[in-house]
This record gives C-alpha cells, sequence and structure tokens, in this order.
C-alpha cells in the first residue's frame, strides 16, 4: 500500500525542508506480530482509557481514523484527517526539535511509522505509531487543543537553541534505537544511557529551545487535565502506554498545577515520570505558551536575542524595527550601553522583509557574510527610519551624495550612496553604497575593495529567532540522522511464529477454512513456550467457541505456566484475560 500522502492538500504545501524528513508507510512491512501488538494496546488502552482519558480520546478515535483491529494506514488517516483540517506524515524516529514543531505550526501531525516490539509492548522511549497515532492523533480531534498543537508548534519552531541541544537530540534518538532493537547488548545501552545522562548534566543555561521542549513534555506528551484530585488524561505518551497510564494517576505521582515553571523541569525519556502536571482545561494551556513566548527572543530581540544566535551555532534570524529581516550564522554583535550596535554573520546570508527574501538579496549575493550598525546616529539622537523626506535632505542622506554617518557607539559608515529600499510604510530599510569604509573606533569592519556596501536600517533589533526568515532562501535539505531505526531480525522461528499469528488473525477476520486450534497451540506450546500473546488470542477465539471448552482449559493453564516462568510478563497476560472475560467478571 502507497503512502499516498498527497490525498490531504496540507502535505502538499510544506517547504521542502521539512518533506525530506517524510519518509513513506511500506504498510506491508507491519507483520502479524506488529498487528497482535497493536490490537492488544489498543483493546487494553480503549477499555482503561475510555474512564480516564479526556473525553475527547474515545471520540478522537473515530474521528481520526485510529481503530482498534489493525495498524492505521496513511492514506486512510489523511482521508479522515483532511475533514479537521489535519494531515499525518511518516518520519524514521526522531527529528530535531525545530521541524518536529515545524510540522506542527502547519498541521502535520508526525507519525514514527514503525511499532514497538512485543517485549516492550507496555513502552518505548522510541516514538512508534502507536505513541503518535493512538496518543497524538486523537486528541487533535478536540479544536481547541488542536489549536494550541499548532500555535506550540509555530513558536516553538522559532525557539533558540544552544550547541549543547543537537548533540542532546542525536544521543537520545541513538538510545532510543538501541534500547528498541532486539539483542542490543547491555554495554552498548550502558554507553548510550552515560551519553544521553552526561549530556543532561552538562548542558549550562537551558536555551529557548530546551525549556520549550520540556513544556512540550509535560502537556503534549504527559500532561493531565481537570481538577487536581481527580485529573484525566491528555498527554499522548501516557495515552499509549498501558502501563504509566495507569501507574501515573496514583499517588506515587506527585501532580503540580501546570504553570511557565514547567519550562525549567527536565524530564528522563527512559523512566516512568515521577512528577506530573495538571492544567485545568486546554485554554490555560494556551495561556502559558503566550506567556512563556512573551519571554523569547522572538518578541524581546535585543542584544540578547543576537547573542543566543551566536550561542546557537546554527541558523537564525533577526529582525530590525523597520521590518527587514537577516538570516544566516550570526558570528559577531558589538554592544555599547548594553545595546547592540552592529552585528555580523558569516557565510551565506539572506535579507528578507515579511518573510520574503528582497530582489538581489539573496545567499548568492551575500555569500560571504553581512554586518551592518543598529541605532541612532551620533548627536542628534535620531534614527534614519525616522527622519522625514527632509531630515533625509538635510543630512545628505540621498541618492549620489558621499556621506559619513556616525552611530552611537562609534561606528561610521562613509561613502557614496547609490539607493535605497523602503518598506511598505515608506521607510527606508536598506541603503547602499560604493567606495564605502564602515569603522568601529580604529577597527576597519567593511573597506571599498570589497565592493558595493548595504546597510540594514533600524534602529533596535526587535525579534531573533531559530531558522530563515525565507525559507527559500537557503538549500535546507541537510538532514542525514547518525543512527537509523533498527529492524526485527528474521529466522525462521520467527517466521514460523508469525505465521502462527496470520492465521489466528485471518480466523479472526474472515474464518478462514484450514483452521486448526489443536494443532496450532501445540505448535506454540512446543516451539514457542515462552511467547504469551498468540496464547491470549487463541484464548480469545476459543471463549467464543462453546465446542473446544476443554482445549481453552488448556491454553489457560499454559499460560499460567508462562506466567511462573516470565513473572514479568504476568500483569499483561492478567490484563489480557480480563479483557477476553470481562462479561463475566463483571
Amino acid at each position: 500500500m502507497k503512502a499516498g500522502f498527497e490525498t490531504n492538500p496540507l502535505i502538499e504545501r510544506l517547504p521542502i525542508h521539512l518533506k525530506q524528513f517524510i519518509k513513506p508507510q511500506v504498510y506491508e512491512e507491519y507483520s502479524p506480530i506488529n498487528q497482535a501488538v497493536w490490537r492488544y494496546v489498543m483493546r487494553k488502552n480503549v477499555s482503561y482509557l475510555s474512564k480516564v482519558a479526556h473525553d475527547s480520546y474515545v471520540d478522537g478515535l473515530q474521528k481520526t481514523g485510529i481503530g482498534i483491529e489493525s495498524i492505521p494506514s496513511m492514506y486512510g488517516m489523511n482521508r479522515i484527517l483532511q475533514d479537521i483540517g489535519w494531515a499525518a506524515v511518516a518520519v524514521d524516529g526522531f527529528i530535531p526539535p525545530n521541524a518536529f514543531m515545524e510540522f506542527q505550526a502547519y498541521n502535520v501531525l508526525v507519525i514514527a511509522c514503525d511499532i514497538r516490539q512485543l517485549e516492550h509492548i507496555e513502552y518505548t522511549p522510541a516514538p512508534d505509531i502507536i505513541h503518535e497515532g493512538a496518543g497524538h492523533a486523537p486528541i487533535i480531534a478536540n479544536p481547541e487543543y488542536a489549536e494550541y498543537l499548532r500555535r506550540f508548534g509555530e513558536i516553538g519552531c522559532k525557539a533558540i537553541s544552544s550547541s549543547h541541544d543537537y548533540a542532546l537530540y542525536e544521543a537520545i534518538r541513538l538510545l532510543s534505537i538501541l534500547k528498541e532493537a532486539e539483542d542490543t547488548p547491555a554495554a552498548e545501552i550502558q554507553a548510550a544511557e552515560k551519553q544521553v545522562d552526561d549530556l543532561q548534566q552538562n548542558m549550562g543555561t537551558l536555551s529557548e529551545m530546551a525549556r520549550i521542549r520540556n513544556l512540550h513534555w509535560w502537556t503534549v506528551e504527559y500532561g493531565l487535565i481537570g481538577p487536581m484530585d481527580n485529573p484525566r488524561i491528555y498527554g499522548a505518551g501516557l495515552l499509549s502506554s498501558i502501563g504509566e497510564s495507569s501507574w501515573c494517576l496514583t499517588d506515587e505521582v506527585v501532580k503540580i498545577p501546570y504553570s511557565i515553571e514547567a519550562a525549567d523541569q527536565s524530564f528522563d525519556i527512559t523512566k516512568p515520570q515521577p512528577q506530573l502536571y495538571v492544567t485545568p482545561d486546554f485554554a490555560h494551556l494556551s495561556m502559558v505558551l503566550e506567556e512563556f513566548a512573551n519571554s523569547m527572543a522572538l518578541r524581546t530581540g535585543g542584544l540578547a536575542g543576537v547573542l543566543k544566535l551566536i550561542d546557537s551555532k546554527s541558523m537564525g534570524t533577526i529582525e530590525l524595527s523597520t521590518g527587514i529581516q537577516v538570516s544566516g550564522m550570526f558570528s559577531r554583535v558589538i554592544e555599547h550601553e548594553g545595546k547592540p550596535i552592529y552585528f555580523q554573520t558569516q557565510g551565506q546570508t539572506a535579507l528578507a522583509y515579511r518573510e520574503k527574501e528582497l530582489v538581489g538579496h539573496g545567499t548568492n549575493y551575500h555569500a560571504e557574510g553581512f554586518g551592518s550598525p543598529i541605532g541612532k546616529l551620533k548627536g542628534i539622537n535620531l534614527a534614519i527610519e525616522d527622519m522625514s523626506p527632509r531630515d533625509l535632505r538635510a543630512y545628505d542622506i540621498y541618492e549620489g551624495e558621499v556621506v559619513t554617518l556616525e552611530f552611537e557607539g562609534n561606528i561610521t559608515v562613509s561613502g557614496e550612496i547609490i539607493t535605497g529600499s523602503r518598506n511598505l510604510l515608506g521607510e527606508i530599510i536598506l541603503i547602499s553604497f560604493k567606495n564605502c569604509t564602515v569603522r568601529y573606533e580604529d577597527e576597519i569592519l567593511f573597506q571599498p575593495e570589497w565592493g558595493i556596501y548595504d546597510m540594514a536600517v533600524g534602529k533596535k533589533i526587535v525579534s531573533a529567532f531559530s531558522g530563515p526568515a525565507d525559507v527559500k532562501s537557503f538549500d535546507m535539505i541537510t538532514h542525514i540522522p547518525s543512527s537509523q531505526t533498527i529492524k526485527s531480525k528474521k529466522s525462521a522461528g520467527r517466521e514460523q511464529l508469525e505465521q502462527l499469528y496470520q492465521t489466528v488473525r485471518d480466523w479472526r477476520e474472515k474464518g478462514t477454512a484450514n483452521w486448526n486450534p489443536e494443532q496450532l497451540f501445540e505448535v506454540v506450546k512446543d516451539q514457542h513456550p515462552t511467547d504469551w500473546l498468540l496464547s491470549l488470542e487463541l484464548a480469545e477465539l476459543l471463549h467464543q467457541d462453546p465446542t473446544n471448552t476443554l482445549l481453552l482449559q488448556q491454553i489457560l493453564a499454559h499460560l499460567q505456566q508462562v506466567k511462573s516462568q516470565r513473572p514479568e510478563v504476568a500483569h499483561l497476560i492478567n490484563n489480557g484475560l480480563d479483557l477476553i472475560f470481562v462479561h463475566e467478571v463483571a
């Protein structure tokens, strides 16, 4: 089955740099055991979560095309999600946080299309289709929550990372892959855990991305909602974990009223969470998000904003008060009395206005960086953007004039004005000079031999954020993950077990005529004695057949044996039996 992404126009409008993360969902790769894992988790979750999850969960399953019996296809999900203004795409495991959030800003749900192994049926640190599909998708059917998710993505993708954040992302991605893979040596897992722990312990001051990622974790992933003494679940991590969804509501887990303070509470993806945050309603989530956004360089700009971009060592954008936007790798800022008076980028840089690249000011033209003074002119306490046409003429800021502009902080620009560009309000946003020299005290910042000097106009930096202003300005097809998800191993024994699972599935769905439960059970018992889920599925079918009560009793006795031999799965077997005999228990 092809992924069929074209069925949802929201995916078509994604920028190319996001499409690089999308992979096809090859539905045929889901094995019969994968399907049984999905079915077990979903039957258990729907039975339990209908009592403890937010009301939107059960309704949302139907509205988003998530069924109990089979792993959902992206094709079907996208046809249904389109009706509520969303789409879904498949990706390979964890993707970088900025990209993950930018997908959300476009109303696109990111779904890791791999599925956890049977051995990790309760919880996996790796993102999988159970977590993404059965956890995230149903709640977005609630319009208020969906808008929170979209807005979170819109703000979150602008958060500035530190140079440590990407290393932590790669380390967490590797750890999640190793822990989910079969037969990973314990030493490899321990080394990966140590790397994650070392990075988390040495993050320094948390970046904007680290802090907003914390907010995402404590709401979208692990959020509770309602009264403090009786909250309900809405976080996808809890909705998709059959173990933690019940444990999280016990008194062993500390419940804290949700506030902006959650931004400074880190988390460990490999362990159950010792505390969770409770929001009174979805509207409160949006209030906290806007409170956090007000603290971001996106809205505060200034010296601190450009310093964050320099520290990030990655592409970012500053916007000046006239609206001109400069995107690139920021390498330097000169300050005076706590304010930036000159900034510098290195390498490819682009200029834009309102997220559209200025004609002639792309990365080919500004291939070696860009620098410009900021602020008011010295002595007259007036910014160029505030000058009237008469002021501009009086100070020789006019085409064809040779002029020396002295800015506060001892930045001088001397040269012949060629031309200028204005914004929609008529304010000058860019002035181009020839034969130009730019100095900071005795240091030469630009000299005539370098060609035309373009000076951005603005008295202050009003915004600083991650990524380019115009995504079309840069080639951003650069994502090469350091690790790939590991597929389950194939063997003759595994293939035989898969075929047994398929036989049971065919009988349940189609009533296949060659069904021989006695023979099938003998093979399971003799050749796959530690497998428990297939025996549960057999018990479920035989419970509906009054002619096979003897075989059913044999299977139940076998399951008791498995529980004795594998106490770690005893509660999973009990949970499955509860679902089968629920009416009798009631």
